[in-house]
């Protein structure tokens, strides 16, 4: 275990599993599972609940004679908004956050047949119609969270009516929308799921798991307690927009209880919120349609392709997850609290390298033309396991343009005309010169000279308290690097969302392409998904399609200190 990855806290949740076995409930078995809808990618949100999910069954599979299990379910239900692409994307997250699932991977659709007999059982006892009313009807007929529904005029078919009816939507004798399989509850119910729920509904779609062979689809309510049941799941925890929906679950178990031998117990949580972010798949979703982002991976998105992508690491989320901790009260997190996790991560396991993000040519006019000189340089100032590099000491080298300055301000302690700095692991430098184009008056490159007395070291007859970071002008490689801001400008990007206008909540600065930067010429061969601290600038990664490239592509992962800690400071001053 890292330094970032802690114990699991002792939450409300764990205190209700450890107490069914202590009290042999479900006798001595603990059976949870992560239940993705496959019609998007995952994000930091469902990090959540998989770490909570598979964590717990594999705290309890540690205790003396207890089962710990967790399931990895799909629920297809809705063949018109789901893809195998998104199957594929759950899979590799699931598997990359550090869970497995073993043989227990199962589908809502695994289950079809014997959720079409279900219902029928439903029918025969009176607790289930068909219903002919249009989608606008039912609308109408619902009521509103102050007055009742009305039921409908169908609600009255026979069981034998309504089987027949039933059975013909099974062989496609009807189009889409004609009829709908309802519950039989309360219309009257102050809780809106419970007035008549719809079970199933006809859709002529081809499924990407069972194909042509069903034209009608069990909703998500009906067949995500039965799937629960069928599966043994002892545990179903769910996030806090399910409550409403936990009478539904009971309602269908007890109403099924002699055919299933089994009632989970549903239990919420709140959902992750998270500043600066949205976690909707839904208006993920929108967000790659109207082309704001690139695609589900974009590393400003907050899926977990595009944090991968971004160079976050699977024990950075899962500490986040540990550290926000389980409970029912909605909170929105503070994105410090995230790059505070990955900071503490990264800074233990990622090397240090140097790289120039905005080159300022330097010639060391001390340097013979032609002369290399290998220089040692550690991987990480701790981890002494990591080992060393060699730097390139050429008489042209290139640093940070925004390192020197001709009129600095107070406290500047970088390179100034006349002044020495450090350049890191290598010499301590004087300016010299400074040479500028004829024309425009820009500065084009500084004439410096080196001491060679100081390599790594400051003679005891000066000091020099400035150090920068450096690359050779001849042996270092270009490359691109994207800096990144929040996706969004407003903290609570959710509660001003609206379809029409959500792009103006969109930060114009959210993406900075450098096209011209130099790093070490040994990153040219970095393995895609690598991730370096390049000194003085924060935490970078190598893009995963970028292998092979003749200019590699780097994602900026996180900075050194917390940015986001600073700027909310400063936006409650104001």
């Amino acid at each position: 275990m890292s330094r970032t990855e802690e114990s699991p806290p002792v939450d409300f949740i764990r205190q209700i599993v450890a107490a069914d076995l202590l009290s042999g409930r479900h006798g001595g078995r603990v059976v949870t599972r992560f239940p993705p809808e496959p019609n998007g990618f995952l994000h930091i949100g469902h990090a959540k609940s998989i770490c909570l999910n598979f964590g717990i069954a594999a705290e309890c599979q540690g205790t003396s004679g207890v089962v710990g299990r967790c399931n990895l379910r799909f629920d297809d239900t809705n063949p018109l908004k789901e893809e195998e692409l998104y199957i594929q994307s759950i899979r590799t997250d699931v598997r990359w956050l550090g869970f497995d699932w073993g043989d227990r991977q199962f589908y809502a659709s695994d289950y079809f047949e014997r959720l079409y007999q279900l219902a029928e059982r439903l029918i025969e006892a009176g607790d289930a119609y068909v219903c002919s009313l249009s989608a606008e009807e039912l609308r109408a007929h619902r009521g509103t969270l102050t007055r009742p529904g009305r039921e409908s005029p169908f609600r009255g078919r026979s069981v034998a009516e309504n089987r027949d009816l039933f059975r013909r939507m099974r062989a496609g004798e009807f189009p889409d929308g004609t009829h709908i399989l309802r519950a039989r509850i309360d219309m009257a119910s102050p809780n809106m799921n419970m007035r008549d729920p719809t079970l199933y509904r006809i859709l002529h779609t081809r499924h990407h798991q069972t194909g042509d062979r069903w034209c009608i689809y069990p909703t998500y309510d009906y067949a995500h307690c039965l799937c629960d049941a069928m599966e043994g799941i002892t545990h179903s925890l769910c996030t806090l927009e399910f409550e409403d929906h936990r009478p539904l679950y009971d309602w269908i178990l007890d109403r099924l209880q002699t055919e299933l031998g089994c009632h989970p117990q549903q239990i919420e949580f709140s959902r992750l919120s998270l500043e600066y972010t949205v976690v909707s798949k839904r208006k993920l979703s929108d967000l790659v349609k109207a082309g704001v982002v690139e695609g589900w991976d974009d590393p400003r998105m907050p899926t977990l392709s595009g944090l991968r992508r971004r160079g976050y690491t699977p024990a950075a989320i899962r500490t986040f997850c540990q550290r926000i901790g389980i409970s029912k009260t909605p909170n929105n997190v503070e994105l410090s609290l995230l790059e505070s996790c990955l900071r503490e991560d990264l800074d233990q396991h990622a090397p240090r390298v140097m790289a120039v993000l905005d080159p300022l040519r330097v010639v060391i006019t001390t340097v013979a033309a032609g002369h290399v000189e290998g220089l040692t340089a550690a991987n990480h100032p701790q981890n002494v396991d990591m080992g060393s590099r060699t730097l390139s000491w050429t008489r042209e080298i290139f640093i940070e343009r925004e390192d020197f300055s001709e009129n600095p301000p107070k406290q500047f302690k970088r390179l100034v005309p006349g002044g020495e700095v450090r350049l890191r692991h290598a010499y301590v430098i004087r300016c010299d010169a400074v040479i500028r184009d004829p024309e425009s008056g820009a500065i084009l490159e500084l004439h410096c000279s080196h001491d060679p007395a100081t390599l790594q070291t400051n003679p005891p007859d000066r000091k020099v308290k400035g150090v920068i970071h450096w690359v050779s002008a001849s042996r270092s490689r270009v490359a691109e690097v994207r800096c990144y801001e929040s996706l969004f400008t407003t903290p609570n990007p959710d509660e001003v969302w609206q379809d029409a206008d959500f792009t103006t909540l969109i930060n114009p600065n959210s993406r900075t392409i450098l096209t011209d930067c130099r790093i070490e010429e040994g990153l040219q061969d970095a393995p895609s998904g690598a991730v370096f601290q390049f000194e003085r600038l924060g935490y970078f990664c190598v893009d995963a399609d970028g292998a092979g490239a003749a200019n590699r592509l780097f994602h900026r992962t996180v900075g050194l200190r917390d940015s986001w800690a600073r700027l909310q400071q400063e936006q409650r001053k104001v």
